[in-house]
């Protein structure tokens, strides 16, 4: 590492808050800071979603899962399009026809705000988990440049430099902030994985390609291993792959914000399958980085390369493999990624917490000025509640990317099954979805703490989905009418099934 490397991270950090706030302009209303006044293009909300749901999980992570083992990860993507389909032209059109700023204001509207808060609270918790692990790996590869300088300083301290420089940008900018902030990260960090494969390249002994079929590590389909228990089978990554992806692109309040602020539902539409195919690219460059870099070091295992896990493989070669200012360039797209999905939670909790809880729980109705200012609190505390909960991470035995898809999928089946509860039972009531829900996470949370090893993760999606419409529909057959208006609603926000 030289010191030029340190010039171009800093710059970078400055650099991404400065465009932030200059490309998203000021905002003065509530609508502007949350719904960026539904004037931007498809192709950079498409671009901005790619960037929040790839974190530096991708960009670290996903190399680890190419070097320990093969490339059927790839075959996640096939699901990952059929279930932003499904969200297309099954959910998309109920968003569009009110004006929404969180995902659960439908299930407010279907049964009532105990399930709307119920779900918000969930969303909340999950998030925060989930971001807290994507947080912290982005500050794996600055702790590993710093310990190279001889610079000793701590995980909590890198977490709170790049927190704190997120919650800025968002915290003047809002929405339209993050999403320029997005379109701009995304393209350092695809062109740092680019430059890395140019680098890579030449310095193995033989076509890395060609090396890695004969090890058997480009294999794409997987027919032959369990499908219960390995998360990469070919039934078991389609499947819960779809089903991840209509839950992360059709219920979880950080990819459904940007949605409504598209200027046409057709534009909305774009953008969300546009973003799988993205996806795929993505994720089939970074899987090659991990076959190249498994090249490079000839095979050889983390313990051998004396580093203390798989996700320092790819940080490590960025900065010994690379000419000075290349390697800053790299970490600086690792830090984006990590700089996306932050502030995209930041807004996205934000206007949940305000829309789904404060409001709801309060009776009050905000003025714009009102609820732009207290959108700015919202964002300043989630911010800081974020530093704090990357801070409880301090390792992990397998790639990180693998935890926080499993952190997510704790709640992802569960509000999908209620969605689904909502839409397709007639009969379920309030009742029935939030006892259905509350199961649904339990049973997810039993497994991922005490029996990982026995349900692969891209399972943790389905079953939740099946436990929620199961038990709801179970308990919904104890009502004598098909109309779910025989229930109370306190608040008076209900409608019928399918409307927004």
């Amino acid at each position: 590492m030289q010191p030029l490397d340190l010039v171009v991270i800093v710059a970078y950090m400055a650099g991404s808050a400065w465009l932030g706030l200059k490309l998203s302009g000021k905002q003065k209303n509530l609508r502007g800071f949350f719904l960026g006044n539904r004037d931007l293009p498809w192709w950079a909300v498409c671009l901005s979603i790619v960037a929040t749901e790839t974190s530096a999980l991708t960009v670290i992570s996903v190399p680890t899962v190419a070097y320990l083992g093969n490339i059927t990860f790839i075959q996640v993507t096939l699901g990952y399009l059929i279930g932003r389909i499904v969200v297309a032209f099954v959910l998309l059109p109920r968003y569009y026809r009110g004006e929404m700023t969180t995902a659960y204001a439908y299930l407010g509207l279907r049964f009532g705000r105990g399930m709307q808060s119920t779900a918000s609270v969930a969303f909340l918790f999950t998030r925060l988990l989930a971001d807290g692990v994507r947080l912290f790996a982005a500050a794996i590869p600055m702790k590993v440049i710093l310990d190279a300088y001889g610079v000793q300083l701590s995980f909590l301290s890198i977490i709170a430099i790049l927190g704190l420089v997120t919650i800025g940008y968002t915290f003047i900018g809002g929405i339209r902030a993050v999403v320029w902030v997005d379109v701009l990260q995304m393209a350092l960090y695809v062109v740092g994985g680019a430059i890395a494969l140019v680098f890579i390249s030449p310095n193995t002994d033989v076509n890395f390609l060609t090396a890695a079929a004969d090890a058997g590590k480009t294999q794409i389909l997987d027919f032959t291993s369990n499908p219960i228990s390995a998360p990469y089978s070919f039934v078991t990554a389609v499947i819960g792959g779809a089903l991840l992806s209509t839950a992360s692109h059709g219920v979880d309040q950080i990819i459904v914000q940007r949605l409504p602020a598209c200027r046409t539902l057709r534009d909305a539409q774009r953008a969300v399958i546009g973003s799988a195919v993205v996806v795929f690219l993505q994720f089939a460059l970074f899987l090659t980085v991990g076959l190249g870099l498994w090249s490079y070091y000839q095979g050889r295992t983390p313990e051998q390369l004396g580093l203390p896990a798989g996700d320092e493989i790819f940080p490590t070669f960025i900065v010994e493999g690379l000419p000075a200012g290349i390697s800053g360039l790299l970490l600086a797209g690792i830090m984006a990624s990590a700089m996306s999905t932050l502030s995209s939670s930041l807004s996205a909790l934000s206007s949940s917490t305000m829309a789904d809880l404060y409001e709801k729980f309060t009776d009050r109705t905000l003025s714009d000025t009102e609820g732009l200012r207290l959108g700015r609190i919202f964002t300043l505390g989630w911010g800081l509640v974020f530093i704090g909960a990357a801070a409880l991470f301090t390792g992990t035995d397998n790639p990180v990317v693998e935890l926080g898809l499993s952190v997510a999928g704790l709640t992802y089946g569960g509000l999908l099954g209620a969605f689904f509860l909502g839409l397709w039972v007639r009969k379920a009531r309030q009742l029935d979805a939030i006892v259905a829900f509350g199961a649904a996470v339990v049973t997810m949370s039993y497994l991922f703490l005490f029996h990982q090893t026995l349900v692969g993760f891209t399972w943790y999606t389905a079953i939740g989905v099946v436990i929620t419409l199961g038990l709801g529909c179970v308990l919904s057959r104890r009502h004598p009418t098909d109309s779910p208006r025989a229930d109370v609603n306190t608040d008076n926000t209900e409608s019928s099934p399918g409307t927004t």
